[in-house]
């Protein structure tokens, strides 16, 4: 990491007066710091829902098949409710406060929410209260994912050097894409260590539980960093607001709904393609559910690899350009590749799946820096994270679901491509309407 996290000038981009108030090293510290805390976050949103079609049986045992997939992904849809509220008391903490303090709440209650989710009893020991508690749960998580995407983009960003924030930014990118795969591969682990019996009995718990203890290593690294150096240029210069959400529906309504769009490709194409993709490869392409995991195994580790150079690119050549190839690719190439894979090769799907990572790539490693710069430093963890968050609810709550309900519906195993190109469209619209902002000082 430490030679991509140069301070070299980028083309049109000069250093700034708080780029000298962090050392390389301690920048690399926030990005591990930010990183790793988000990483486990979305370990555990990712868990949940690869896992789903193994634990929903033990929460809906009563329902058909079709039935308790379609229950367990409405609790997962269930958790996005939380994430504007979570996204308004994270961000009011962390803009008025301080943006370390509110990170790490964020991730303790992520962690003992998925932990709670380890150790449930299941409807055979108490019934439908089981459902109930699974549905708290998610509650939980949810609430601080609200505070955690916003946050951690704004605490990478702001401590990134004002001719790096694409690479900076795109590490935020990385522990998502690094927190899906971790969460792919413990899970594939643990099927491919346990026998089928004991997968379903109690193995399905295993994940969940190490996703409680792995918050504590976000915990400890956030916990030994200071405040970043925009919040503390924004302190001295006595621009901290006691009212983050306030000023930010009155000034900065415009910007907010250009995060809600922009969300729009993030949260389907996350949803779909990344972690709904296991589930589709078993129930849909007839595939073995090992197979499915391996699948997005390799597809994760790719995308995680990619990023970060398509947000060092964004720094050379502009974040325009690599949000118009993802975004326009994507929407053109989804069905075709949709329909590619239902040839019934396994290699064909990795290769189709692999070269969706390499699409989505290009939006993430811009992504995170573009969010950033619509917003100042005063209201940029709340206002980030209530347009982002919002978006989250509207395009990706019901993502699996959605994926799940078309095909039953219409009977075609590719209905899903449909919603990936209605989520590329918006934010592709979006998009023509935003300003570059690679080249202009953080707001």
């Amino acid at each position: 990491m430490e030679n991509q996290l140069t301070d070299a000038a980028a083309p049109g981009n000069a250093l700034s007066a708080t780029d000298h108030r962090a050392d390389l090293h301690t920048r690399i510290k926030a990005v591990a710091a930010g990183g790793i805390g988000n990483a486990v976050e979305w370990y555990d949103m990712a868990i949940y829902a690869v896992l789903a079609p193994v634990f929903a049986v033990h929460f809906f045992p009563n329902e058909s098949e079709s039935a308790q997939l379609l229950s367990a992904f409405a609790l997962f849809g269930v958790g996005f409710v939380m994430r504007p509220i979570g996204a308004v008391v994270f961000g009011h903490f962390g803009d008025k406060v301080g943006r370390r303090a509110a990170l790490s709440w964020a991730v303790i209650l992520m962690s003992l929410s998925t932990l709670s989710i380890g150790i449930l009893p299941t409807h055979s020991s108490i019934g439908l209260l089981a459902a109930v508690l699974l549905c708290l749960a998610r509650l939980l998580q949810g609430l601080s994912a609200g505070g955690e995407w916003g946050g951690s983009t704004t605490f990478i960003v702001e401590y990134a050097p004002s001719n790096r924030r694409g690479l900076y930014g795109s590490w935020q990118q990385v522990s998502v894409a690094t927190g899906f795969l971790l969460g792919s591969l413990v899970a594939a682990g643990v099927n491919f260590t346990l026998s089928d019996a004991a997968m379903n009995a109690w193995g399905w718990r295993l994940p969940f539980i190490l996703g409680g203890i792995l918050g504590v290593v976000g915990l400890y690294l956030r916990l030994n960093l200071e405040e970043t150096p925009q919040y503390q240029a924004a302190e001295e210069e006595a621009e901290v607001t006691s009212s983050p959400l306030l000023q930010t529906l009155r000034d900065h309504k415009r910007a907010s709904a250009q995060a809600f769009f922009y969300s729009a490709f993030y949260n389907v194409t996350y949803y779909i393609l990344l972690t709904y993709m296991p589930t589709y490869l078993s129930t849909s392409l007839g595939y073995t559910f090992g197979q499915g995991l391996l699948a997005s195994t390799i597809t994760l580790a790719v995308f995680a690899a990619a990023i970060p150079f398509m947000g060092n690119l964004s720094d050379r050549i502009g974040r325009k350009p690599l949000l118009y190839l993802a975004t326009a690719g994507l929407a053109l190439m989804t069905l075709p590749l949709f329909l590619i894979m239902n040839t019934g090769n396994f290699g064909v799907v990795i290769a189709c799946l692999v070269l969706f990572a390499l699409l989505m790539s290009c939006f993430s490693g811009a992504g995170p820096a573009t969010l950033a710069e619509m917003f100042p430093t005063k209201v940029r963890f709340t206002a980030l994270g209530v347009g982002y968050n919002v978006g989250a609810v509207v395009f990706g709550a019901g993502a699996p679901y959605i994926a799940t309900w078309l095909i039953a519906k219409t009977g075609s195993i590719v209905a899903p491509a449909w919603y990936v190109i209605f989520g590329c469209v918006i934010t592709f619209a979006l998009i023509t309407r935003l300003k570059e902002s690679a080249f202009k000082p953080l707001p």
